[in-house]
C-alpha cells in the first residue's frame, strides 16, 4: 500500500494559512466578547506578518536558485508562493471586512471610537496639532529621493508616510519625499473632551506633515509599511564563535529582501508604481489596504478602552495550591510527582522550584535548557543568585530560537557574568527540550529532582499558551536528565535512556514503534487507540505511519492547533482518522501522546511536534506519565478537549474546518471547563482541611460527559 501519494497530502504553507482563517473567524465570532474579537483580528496580523517573514521567504529563496523539488502535496516553490499570495490577498480582504463592517461599527455602539481628522471637535483639533508640534515634529525627519539622494531604506515593519509634493507656483515639478513615522511614539493617541475616543498617530502626522517642507504644498500623503525576509542564516559550521555570528546575522537580517509592500488605498497608482519599483517588488506582493495599515494596533487600542470589562473575557486566578506556599517542593516531588496544566495551574512554582534550588543549602547543582524566556525573567535571576551562592549552574540557551535571538543572547552574556556555565546551543541543531534538573544531598544520598515541559519556561506566555509540566523525582529519569544534559555540554554519547527519548531521531523512532505495536494489535482484531495532541503534523513519514495505522483499524484522534497535512476521510486510508483543531481565548500549546498498549495505556508528553524540523533536526525530549492518578489526570485532559463542542473545528476531507454540530451534545468550551476547575480547587484550598487530606491531594476532574452542567456555578459570567 502506497501512503505518500501527493493528493494525500495538504501543503504545509496552505494549512497555516487555514490555521490564520480559523484565528480570523474568531474576530468574526458574535459569541466572542467584542474587545477579544477585536485582539483576535490583531493577532491575525501579527501572525501573517511572522509567516512572510520566515516561510514565505524561505520560499522565495528556493525559487531564487531555481530549486523545483516539490513537496509532499506535489507543489514547487514556486506554485506555493503563487498560491499563498492568492490565500494572503483574500485573507486581508476578509481582515479589512471584518473590521470596516463588523468591529469599528460595534464599538461605537458603546462609544469607543476611532476617529479620523475631520470628526475631531476644536478642543480635540487644538490638542493634536499641540501634540505634532510638541513631541511629533522635532522627532521626524523628511526623507527627499532625487538624482542626489538615493531612495531610503525602509527598515522592516515600520511604518511610513509617502508624499507627492510640489513646489509653491510650480505643480509640474512634483517631488517625492518619505517620511518614516517614529516608533518611540504610541500608535494609538487618546483624544480629550471624551473617554474612548482615539485618533492614529499618522493620521495626526498626515494632517500637519506640510510643516516638514516650507515653500512646498503637498499633494498626496499616504502610509506604507514593508514587510521584510527576517530568516536567521547562520553558518554554523563555519565559526567557532556561535554568539558572535548570531550577533552578526541579527545585523544582516535588517536588511533582508523585501517579502510584502501594503499601501492605503487611497495611494496614486503613481506613487505605488514608484515604491514597487524603488523596492524591487512584483504587483502580486503588492496589497492594497482598505484602512489602517497593520492591524496589530487593534491590541493597543483595547488595552487603551476603560470601563469595558464586560467587552472582555472575565479575569479568573491561576491555581496556586496552598501546599506549595507551606511545604519544600523538594519534599512535595519526592512524596509524588506533580502534574501542571498551565495557565490554570499558576506557572509559579515552576519559579519556586528554581528559587528555592538556588537558596537551598543541600543543592548542589542546577542544570538547565531555556529556549525563550521573558524580557524580565525571574528565573534568570534565581539561577545566578545560585552560582553565586556556589552551586553548580549549567545553562544551555539557545541563541537561534527565532525572533528570541536579540534576547537570548543578551541573557547568555548575563548569565555568564553571573558565574554560570553557559551553553549557547549546538552547531546544526536548535535545543528546543524544555528540562531542569536539580541535583542535591540528601540523608540516603544524592537525589535528582526534574522539571519536565511541553512549553517554555516563560512566565509571561505561561498566562496564555497551554502547556503541561512534570515534577518528578524518578530514578531513572534523572540518571537519563543527567546524561542528556552530558550530551548537550560534553561529548557523551550514552547508548540507550531508560524512560526518556530524545531527539533528533529517538522520538521519530519511539513513536513508530508505538504506532506499529498498535497495528499489530489492530491487526490481531482487539481495539487500538491512538490519541495525539500537538501544535503542527507535517513529517511526511509520520503521516504515513497514520495513514498504515488507520488502514489497519487503528482509532486515531489527533488535536492539531495548527498545520494539519494529513488529509481525512480518504477511503481505506484514513477512514478512522479524526482531526479536531482548537482556537479559543488561550493558545494551545500541550503535546500528548497516548496509546492504548493492548490494555494497557501509556501516555507521554513531549516538547515536540510531529514535524520533520522537530524530528530530525532539534534536541527535543519525550517523557512518560507513570503514576496511575497522573496519567489519568493527563487522559481526562484530552478527553476534556476531545468533547469540547464549541471552540472544536473539525477537519473535513474537502480540507475545510467547519465547527461541532452541536445538535444533541452538550455544550463544552474545554478552556472554560478548566477554568472553572481551577477556581473549584482554588476554592477548596481556602476550606478547612478534613482529617483526611493531604499535602498532595489531587481532587479528580468529572468527565464533561458524566456532568450535566460541568461549565454551571451558579455564578459564571459565561
Amino acid at each position: 500500500m502506497n501512503y505518500q501519494k501527493e493528493n494525500y497530502y495538504t501543503n504545509r504553507e496552505l494549512s497555516w494559512m487555514d490555521f490564520n482563517y480559523r484565528v480570523l473567524d474568531e474576530a468574526r465570532d458574535k459569541d466572542n466578547p467584542l474587545l477579544e474579537r477585536v485582539r483576535f483580528l490583531s493577532i491575525t496580523q501579527s501572525n501573517l506578518d511572522e509567516f512572510f517573514t520566515v516561510r514565505v521567504a524561505s520560499l522565495h529563496k528556493l525559487t531564487s536558485v531555481n530549486y523545483t523539488k516539490p513537496d509532499p502535496a506535489g507543489l514547487t516553490p514556486s506554485e506555493q508562493v503563487a498560491a499563498i499570495n492568492t490565500k494572503a490577498h483574500e485573507m486581508v480582504k476578509r481582515q479589512y471586512d471584518t473590521l470596516n463592517r463588523s468591529l469599528l461599527p460595534l464599538l461605537e455602539q458603546h462609544d469607543i471610537r476611532l476617529l479620523k481628522v475631520p470628526d475631531l471637535t476644536t478642543e480635540q483639533q487644538t490638542f493634536i496639532k499641540n501634540y505634532f508640534d510638541n513631541e511629533l515634529y522635532p522627532a521626524l525627519t523628511p526623507m527627499a529621493d532625487d538624482s542626489s539622494r538615493p531612495f531610503p531604506f525602509i527598515a522592516n515593519n515600520t511604518l511610513n508616510i509617502a508624499l507627492r509634493i510640489y513646489k509653491n507656483g510650480n505643480k509640474k515639478d512634483r517631488k517625492f519625499a518619505t517620511v518614516q513615522v517614529p516608533d518611540v511614539f504610541p500608535r494609538v493617541i487618546a483624544l480629550p473632551g471624551a473617554d474612548n475616543q482615539f485618533i492614529l498617530i499618522e493620521d495626526i502626522i498626515k494632517a500637519f506633515v506640510g510643516s516638514l517642507f516650507i515653500n512646498y504644498t503637498v499633494k498626496e500623503a499616504s502610509a506604507y509599511r514593508v514587510i521584510r525576509d527576517l530568516d536567521l542564516d547562520v553558518a554554523e559550521e563555519d565559526t567557532s564563535d556561535l554568539l558572535k555570528e548570531v550577533q552578526k546575522q541579527l545585523k544582516m537580517r535588517e536588511r533582508g529582501k523585501v517579502m510584502r509592500l501594503e499601501v492605503e488605498k487611497d495611494m496614486s497608482k503613481h506613487q505605488r508604481t514608484r515604491l514597487s519599483k524603488a523596492l524591487s517588488l512584483d504587483e502580486n506582493n503588492l496589497y492594497i489596504i482598505n484602512g489602517p495599515l497593520n492591524l496589530t494596533f487593534l491590541s493597543k487600542l483595547v488595552k487603551a478602552v476603560t470601563g469595558h470589562d464586560n467587552l472582555n473575557y472575565p479575569k479568573y486566578q491561576a491555581y496556586y495550591p496552598a501546599v506549595y506556599r507551606e511545604h519544600s517542593i523538594f519534599n512535595l516531588i519526592a512524596d509524588h510527582d506533580i502534574l501542571m496544566q498551565y495557565p490554570y495551574d499558576d506557572f509559579q512554582p515552576v519559579v519556586d522550584f528554581i528559587r528555592e534550588a538556588a537558596e537551598d543549602d543541600d543543592v548542589l547543582a542546577i542544570k538547565m535548557t531555556l529556549y525563550r524566556v521573558s524580557a524580565d525573567s525571574p528565573i534568570i535571576k534565581y539561577l545566578g543568585q545560585a552560582a553565586q551562592n556556589g552551586k553548580q549552574v549549567t545553562v544551555l540557551v539557545e541563541v537561534k530560537a527565532r525572533f528570541d535571538e536579540e534576547n537570548n543572547v543578551h541573557w547568555a552574556k548575563k548569565l555568564e557574568a553571573m558565574g554560570c556555565h553557559v551553553i549557547y546551543g549546538l552547531i546544526g541543531l536548535k535545543t528546543h527540550c524544555k528540562l531542569a534538573l536539580v541535583v542535591r544531598r540528601e540523608a540516603e544520598g544524592i537525589k535528582r529532582y526534574m522539571h519536565m515541559g511541553t512549553g517554555n519556561y516563560n512566565d509571561v506566555t505561561a498566562h496564555f499558551y497551554t502547556d503541561m509540566g512534570l515534577f518528578t523525582a524518578d530514578t531513572d529519569m534523572g540518571i537519563d536528565a543527567s546524561n542528556i544534559f552530558n550530551m548537550l555540554s560534553g561529548y557523551s554519547e550514552p547508548p540507550y535512556f531508560h524512560k526518556l527519548h530524545i531527539s533528533p531521531e529517538g522520538i521519530r523512532d519511539f513513536i513508530n514503534e508505538k504506532l506499529d505495536d498498535e497495528i499489530a494489535t489492530a491487526k490481531a482484531g482487539r481495539p487500538a487507540v491512538v490519541k495525539m495532541k500537538m501544535n503542527s503534523l507535517s513529517d511526511p513519514q509520520i503521516i504515513s505511519k497514520l495513514y498504515e495505522a488507520s488502514h489497519a483499524g487503528v482509532k486515531v484522534h489527533l488535536i492539531i492547533r495548527g498545520i494539519c497535512c494529513l488529509k481525512t476521510g480518504i477511503k481505506g486510508i484514513s477512514d478512522n482518522i479524526e482531526v479536531h483543531s482548537i482556537i479559543g481565548r488561550l493558545l494551545e500549546h500541550s503535546r500528548i501522546y497516548y496509546f492504548s498498549n493492548d490494555g494497557e495505556p501509556q501516555i507521554y508528553m513531549s516538547s515536540a511536534d510531529m514535524m520533520t524540523r522537530n524530528l530530525n533536526r532539534r534536541v527535543e525530549l519525550l517523557f512518560p506519565l507513570l503514576q496511575p492518578e497522573i496519567s489519568h489526570r493527563a487522559m481526562q485532559i484530552f478527553d476534556t478537549m476531545w468533547q469540547d463542542t464549541v471552540k472544536t473545528r473539525v477537519l473535513k476531507p474537502d480540507d475545510t474546518y467547519v465547527k461541532v454540530d452541536r445538535r444533541g451534545l452538550p455544550t463544552l468550551d474545554s478552556q472554560d471547563y478548566f477554568i472553572h476547575e481551577a477556581q473549584t480547587l482554588a476554592h477548596h484550598d481556602h476550606e478547612e482541611p478534613t482529617a483526611t487530606s493531604t499535602a498532595h491531594q489531587f481532587i479528580p476532574m468529572m468527565s464533561p460527559k458524566n456532568d450535566t452542567q460541568p461549565l454551571d456555578d451558579g455564578g459564571s459570567d459565561n
